[in-house]
């Protein structure tokens, strides 16, 4: 105890401190003008600019009451400052949120009188709280009363909302987490939102911290013109690779009329749909991991109105897949499942499904022969191929045609490097396929007419293949460049390589029902040639740290000839190839530039050229840029070129031609930012899809809000109405954890 001065009364038992009194406890300090303390009672009675302190926990009153003892009491007039952790922020699953630096939160509360009942946990009554610190806070929730646990929650009774003095909100109850580490349970801020095709929204969630390693958020959406959905999401990481997420989703849509100016209103019927989302990953005992991933929906319609991100609206496939790897020594199991329906946008109700459920790969991997330079790999596959293709005519008639069978393969194979020379390599193989199918295409009977009808009937495939894989001769320059600005040296390398695969002929091959490469010999040499140039500087990457080599540019030009003209129809190394087109002996022309002159900039542009009406397939472009990370750009260009005289590029319905680009700009400590992008059809000049939100983050409050306009074009499932556009807002208060809503919205957006 320290005073200006004292006097004592009761036999010394009570204390009159008077002037600068300072009393230091373990669990901090308070200072007043004025103290009684009563000894007899273990009371204190402290008037005049009354302050606690603890750590950084400040009191302060015009009078408190309090236990000499446990130093629990009542303040009256009083507030308080006391310092909080906001839980972690939310994602959707494969999403990432930029995190905000020095955003330290602090809780002011204050009230008529506050009761300090714990260490940390105070009772308000007719007061309330707020993380803005500023002279006039730019919100606080008042309330009758307030149980403040710091470090862990608050409770508020008939609390009301207040943003610069103006009511907002009023509730009964109130649960706001103030934990300060980890995360905290409780419900999370509201997203409001409005569209085209659902009207106004309103965008719920509660969190569930489980415990450290798990944790689930729920969510419920309210539109005012279609319904209302509900799902939830559940997170884990147990460490050492054991991590996983799902998420479901079920949309409640009751039946609604659009209206178009000058048509006759649209009624879309009533639908309840839904959505599975999510990945895991699983160490097994003996050397296992198992991996499984799930993208489904049950109606591409909800699928392309409900979702807000440009990929998950034009997404026409669901997915369903998995695996369990293994690898014991030079052995290795795996074993995949993998279900994958696509629906065609240019005919409604028709479908492919394709995958494998199960498969079944074993594989011995290159072991050298008796100490010799050969080398002996095996590989074997078992596999049930699915393949289904549904129509629906104009009746609603729906006609399916299966071509799914069952595979075994066993493949060994004997392979020769050819190092001795570091400008020249070659790789030869020898390899060796037994394949059976247990159905097969049935014969025409004619030659000129190949067979297409599946039949139950089993047909064993033989295959001898050598093969050699060339690089070189490999041409190297090199210049010393000290007083150049980029770079002290560039390298300059020059490497053709050429690929010869022999095949013997393939007997039955009309009958071999196609799936994979597996499928894809047809017999006869094939020629894979091309160059490779790459370019290298010698630079300076980090300020004082040595030069490294790194490269720059790289321009790979290459293309195949086959002899047998049908082997141009199975080649997959070039994306036009799986496009139907008629039998030729050369392949598209590919060329493949890349460029990264530096660690923020980097482009990629890869073109396809038809060998025989020498004209452009198809070329795609990629850029991106990258400041100091406050600023982010990417940029895309893509078209698919039309040749009147090339089945399956004359068809106009299957030309695209888009363009592509999105920006991040924001400051360094996300306090201010905003994202632009957009896809635009060039080839009918529409609008695909365009985003721009923006967001504020205050030291105690933020706002975020994003605007997207989207144009359902010909070839989509939705045709009430030929555009939707979207508005979402979001406020964030410290302390509380923020969510993006299950469509996807506001991704992205740090808050």
């Amino acid at each position: 105890m320290s005073a200006d001065r004292r006097e004592y009364t009761n036999d010394q038992k009570n204390a009159h401190y008077i002037g600068h009194v300072e009393i230091e406890r373990s669990d901090g300090k308070i200072y007043a003008d004025d103290v009684m303390m009563f000894g007899d009672e273990n009371k204190t009675i402290a008037t005049g600019n009354v302050l606690f302190a603890q750590g950084n926990n400040r009191l302060s009153a015009e009078r408190a009451e309090f236990d000499t003892k446990t130093g629990l009491g009542t303040f009256f007039n009083a507030w308080g400052i006391a310092s909080v952790q906001p839980p972690r922020q939310q994602a959707r699953p494969g999403a990432s949120i930029p995190q905000m630096t020095g955003q330290e939160t602090n809780v002011y509360f204050f009230g008529d009188k506050i009761e300090k009942i714990g260490p940390k946990k105070y009772k308000i009554t007719n007061g309330g709280f707020s993380t803005c610190v500023q002279p006039t806070p730019r919100w606080e929730l008042h309330a009758d009363t307030v149980t403040l646990n710091l470090d862990h929650y608050t409770l508020l009774r008939n609390a009301v909302f207040s943003v610069k003095g103006v009511p907002m909100l009023y509730t009964p109850f109130l649960y706001y987490p103030t934990k300060r580490e980890n995360r905290a349970t409780g419900f999370l801020i509201p997203t409001y939102g409005t569209s085209t095709i659902r009207g106004h929204s309103i965008h719920d969630a509660f969190f569930w911290a489980i415990d450290r390693s798990q944790d689930a958020t729920f969510f419920h959406d309210w539109f005012s013109k279609t319904g209302q959905g509900v799902g939830s999401e559940y997170r884990y990481n147990m460490g050492a690779g054991a991590d996983g997420s799902l998420r479901a989703y079920l949309l409640d849509q009751h039946e609604t009329t659009y209206a178009q100016p000058g048509a006759t209103p649209t009624l879309v019927p009533a639908q309840r749909s839904y959505e599975f989302r999510g990945g895991v990953n699983q160490v097994l005992p003996g050397n296992l991991r198992a991996r499984a991933r799930v993208d489904y929906f049950s109606s591409i319609q909800s699928n392309q109105t409900f979702n807000t991100n440009i990929y998950d609206i034009s997404r026409n496939q669901r997915t369903v897949g998995g695996n369990v790897v293994g690898m014991w020594g030079s052995y290795s199991l795996n074993g995949t499942f993998d279900y994958t329906e696509y629906f065609s946008p240019y005919a409604k109700g028709s479908s492919v499904l394709s995958g494998t459920w199960p498969r079944l790969t074993l594989t011995r991997n290159e072991r050298p022969i008796l100490g010799s330079p050969l080398y002996f790999s095996l590989g074997t596959d078992v596999a049930h191929v699915l393949s289904n293709s549904k129509s629906t005519d104009a009746n609603g008639v729906v006609t399916e045609f299966d071509r799914g069978l069952t595979r075994v393969d066993v493949a060994p194979q004997i392979r020769y490097p050819f190092k001795k020379w570091q400008w020249f390599t070659v790789n030869s193989t020898t390899g060796w396929r037994e394949t059976y199918y247990t159905r097969s295409l049935e014969p025409t009977g004619d030659p000129a007419v190949p067979p297409s009808k599946p039949i139950d009937q089993g047909l064993h495939r033989p295959v001898f293949t050598v093969q050699s894989q060339m690089v070189g001769p490999v041409f190297n320059r090199i210049w010393d460049t000290p007083n150049n600005g980029y770079a002290e040296k560039f390298k300059h390398t020059i490497e053709p390589f050429l690929t010869v695969q022999w095949t013997a002929p393939v007997e039955n091959f009309e009958r071999i029902i196609t799936f994979d490469g597996i499928d894809g010999y047809v017999g006869g040499a094939q020629y894979n040639y091309g160059l490779n140039n790459r370019f290298f500087a010698k630079r300076k990457l980090t300020p004082g740290a040595p030069a490294q080599a790194s490269e720059f540019i790289s321009v790979e030009l290459t293309q195949s000839y086959y002899t047998d003209q049908r082997a141009s129809q199975l080649d997959r190394q070039y994306s036009t190839g799986q496009i139907s087109t008629a039998p030729t002996h050369f392949s598209p022309l590919s060329l493949s530039v890349r460029a990264l002159p530096t660690n923020d900039i980097n482009a990629t542009v890869r073109a396809e050229f038809d060998a025989k009406y020498k004209e452009l397939r198809t070329i795609s472009a990629q850029g991106s840029y990258s400041w100091s990370m406050r600023v982010q750009t990417t940029a895309g260009w893509t078209k698919n070129a039309f040749i009147a005289e090339l089945p399956g590029f004359n068809d106009p319905k299957f030309l695209t031609h888009y363009i592509n680009t999105s920006t991040n700009v924001h400051t360094k400590d996300n306090r201010v930012g905003g994202i632009y992008s957009f896809n635009y059809d060039v080839l009918n000049t529409t609008m695909t899809n365009q985003r721009m939100s923006a967001f504020y983050n205050a030291q105690c409050c933020g706002i975020a809000f994003e605007y997207q306009i989207y144009n359902y074009g010909s070839n989509s499932y939705f045709t009430a109405l030929p555009q939707d556009r979207r508005f979402f807002l979001s406020f964030t208060l410290a302390g509380l954890g923020n969510f993006s809503p299950m469509n996807g919205a506001l991704g992205g957006v740090p808050r």
